[in-house]
């Protein structure tokens, strides 16, 4: 009897698994499972299915994506591109190296259109739980059709999970937030700077997320943009005539309008927006299946980055603080994909908790140099151990080269960080140039696929 596996999630981390098993399907290298993937959503993409919706979305799920309007991709496209799939081929022809969200989600969905995974994939069907019997050594797998609107359960014998971890946001309490008069949204909730406009915006927080709505209420017109850090400031130089870096937020006056920080300072704004992360959240999953974890390169607990100690009939997939996105999510999916086909075998639960122990070990030797390119390499370190163990086209080399391009990116950042946008880079898969784009980043305020796949052609 075929085996049976269960997919949960058709983004980015969900369709890698798709597609590493019709790779091996085409080479005819082992008998294929009966894969069925779960996708809550209506179409396939993960996160880059723009919603104008916040909250709860029309058919009474949490909306899953918080992309927003003239998001453009913040790292070269070239450390994202799948080594079986390039943007040239895709689009026939170059573009630049940080396109829109619209460009970047129609590549991804072409490669799962090409490998003609659409018939796997139960759209419009969240998981509601997910169970395992030591008796049968079966999962069950119970979900809601919401098309036809009854629940349904299905045993298999591997679950992966693909659902992602920035879809439940970590909120945050400060002192007389329940006072502010101004608006208050998480990142998940932005939409469009252009409401931001000649506002006073206090940012809470240091990552990308912040970085980049920051830069695009900047870029729309923002009064002023105030950066809250909780550790310390980013290193970055901002505009300064609208940016300024301040401590952490600890209160909120009463008067509803005036923030005070830890350096004692104050400042009146007109909205608040919470860049602060978000949270691995499985609700779905029984106890003894659940990953609980921060945000981190390595969280403990999964072999490889990717097979659940406890029961290695389990997989997670894309559950990394991620450098590499869509270069990970392949290597991983190709690798858990020769797990249950049988062709990799696993070492004993020990050996596999030793293994796990020691990249958490370099995690942490990486995390005290502060440097977040360190931690960028140590996630190259670790694709290279999965790719060298798969036939996923990645060679060595080709990491080695993306590592340099996060390297220049990084750099090109701090020397002007409304312009890192403008630089272009080179494909390791074609290895041909991005092309320039016609117009600076700072200046682009169409990001429409059409129109700039139009400006492209110029």
């Amino acid at each position: 009897m075929k085996k049976r596996v269960a997919v949960i999630g058709a983004g980015p981390s969900g369709l890698s698994v798709l597609r590493a098993f019709q790779s091996a399907a085409e080479k005819g290298s082992a008998e294929m499972p009966e894969i069925i993937c779960y996708e809550k959503q209506s179409d396939w993409g993960g996160l880059w299915n723009y919603s104008w919706q916040t909250g709860v979305g029309h058919d009474g799920e949490p909306v899953h994506s918080g992309m927003y309007r003239n998001l453009w991709s913040n790292g070269p496209k070239e450390c994202l591109e799948f080594a079986d799939y390039s943007f040239a081929e895709h689009f026939g022809k170059a573009i630049g190296s940080f396109p829109p969200r619209p460009v970047v989600a129609d590549y991804i969905k072409a490669r799962a259109e090409k490998s003609g995974m659409r018939e796997r994939v139960r759209f419009s069907s969240p998981v509601r739980i997910v169970t395992y019997s030591d008796e049968t050594e079966k999962f069950t797998v119970t979900f809601h059709d919401r098309t036809e609107d009854h629940i349904c359960s299905h045993e298999f014998d591997h679950v992966v999970v693909a659902t992602g971890h920035f879809s439940v946001p970590n909120v945050p309490q400060f002192e007389g937030l329940s006072c502010f008069n101004g608006r208050i949204l998480h990142s998940h909730e932005f939409r469009d700077a252009s409401q931001f406009r000649d506002q006073n915006v206090l940012i809470i927080g240091r990552s990308y997320s912040a970085e980049d709505i920051g830069s695009q209420c900047y870029k729309f017109g923002a009064k002023s943009i105030t950066l809250s850090y909780r550790s310390k400031p980013t290193g970055i130089k901002w505009p300064q005539e609208k940016w300024k870096e301040v401590p952490l937020l600890e209160r909120v006056d009463t008067n509803g309008k005036t923030c005070h920080f830890r350096d004692k300072s104050k400042l009146d704004v007109d909205a608040i927006i919470l860049c602060t992360g978000y949270r691995h959240d499985f609700p779905f999953l029984a106890d003894d299946l659940r990953l609980k974890t921060d945000n981190r390169i390595w969280p403990l607990g999964l072999y490889e980055g990717v097979v659940w100690e406890r029961n290695p009939k389990l997989s997670y997939v894309g559950m990394q603080d991620q450098f590499f996105t869509f270069t990970m999510f392949d290597a991983q999916a190709w690798y858990l994909r020769d797990v249950i086909l049988g062709s990799k075998e696993l070492p004993s639960r020990d050996e596999m908790a030793e293994h796990s122990r020691k990249w958490r070990e370099l995690e942490d030797r990486a995390v005290e140099l502060d440097d977040p390119l360190e931690c960028m390499a140590l996630q190259a370190n670790y694709i290279k151990e999965l790719v060298e163990q798969t036939d996923y086209p990645l060679s060595r080399e080709m990491i080695e080269e993306q590592e340099q391009h996060f390297r220049d990116w990084e750099h090109h950042k701090t020397e002007d960080i409304m312009a890192y946008r403008d630089h272009e880079f080179r494909s390791v898969v074609t290895g041909t140039m991005a092309k320039q784009f016609p117009t600076s980043w700072l200046q682009a305020f169409e990001d429409s696929l059409e129109s700039y796949l139009a400006a492209c052609a110029l």
